[in-house]
């Protein structure tokens, strides 16, 4: 799915009065739980029921991606009804890592029930997506160090968020923390190279967390116990090498469609 203008089947102008930027996580949080959630359109080419909202609390508002776990469809190589938790999942990931990779988002339930909802982030139409995704540019750099961590098997090349700022988004992480190395992503241009020192700074970071930590704590309500342990040994062990992973021997390293 890619998260774009362009996939919307109905949206408006944007949300009226103040909105949050996605860099204020507290507030987008607290907007995204207590806001009242009005469905404006649909994202027609996403796999998933992917439903482009409004949400509005004490007169801030914003737009905002709801996915009900109603309207997942099954995977052979994920259990039924978990991708909205891996969703947030990855968002307490990228917060702890400091990165804010992923748009801030909550579990929550909405018109069509529980799901994940994420603050919408509209991309830059003048940024070539393809280009962005083959550059060494800092921030796709920290995405496939953050895809590593989180197991990634879908990051494709509509999954990058750039709004113009500089600062490259991601979206779609249903399909992450499975138990068994899956990593698929156009982003393999770091494979075997040195992590960079803000990497290990990030990872030695996650560590401690999932040590008994805040962030511990929480991927144990949205994920396994196995899936939890997972991430811990993925990130030991890329503190243990110090390089950027390798693709699988047994699994396809690009995700078809790639874009």
């Amino acid at each position: 799915m890619t998260q774009s203008s362009r996939d919307r089947a109905t949206a408006g102008d944007g949300p009226p009065g103040r909105t949050v930027s996605p860099r204020d996580a507290a507030a987008a949080e607290s907007l995204l739980l207590d806001g009242r959630l009005s469905v404006e359109g649909r994202l027609v080419q996403a796999s998933n029921a992917t439903l482009y909202c409004s949400v509005e609390h004490d007169g801030v508002s914003a737009n905002c991606v709801y996915k009900p776990v109603a309207g997942e469809r099954p995977l052979w190589d994920f259990p039924d009804g978990t991708l909205a938790e891996r969703e947030v999942a990855a968002y307490e990931v990228s917060k702890e890592m400091g990165w804010s990779t992923v748009p801030p988002t909550v579990h929550r339930d909405g018109p069509y029930g529980p799901g994940m909802v994420q603050l919408w982030v509209e991309p830059d139409p003048g940024i070539d997506l393809v280009a962005l995704s083959r550059s060494d540019e800092d921030p796709i750099r920290r995405m496939a160090v953050f895809d590593a961590v989180v197991n990634n098997a879908d990051r494709k090349i509509g999954h990058l968020l750039p709004p113009g700022d500089g600062h490259v988004y991601g979206c779609d992480h249903g399909v992450c923390f499975s138990v068994e190395y899956k990593l698929r992503t156009v982003l393999w241009q770091w494979r075997g190279k040195r992590l960079t020192p803000e990497a290990l700074e990030a990872l030695t970071r996650v560590s401690a967390a999932l040590s008994g930590g805040a962030l511990a704590a929480r991927l144990t309500e949205l994920l396994t116990a196995e899936e939890v342990d997972a991430v811990r040994r993925r990130v030991d062990l890329m503190l243990k090498h110090r390089i950027h992973p390798y693709p699988p021997e047994d699994w396809p390293a690009i995700p078809w469609p790639p874009l």
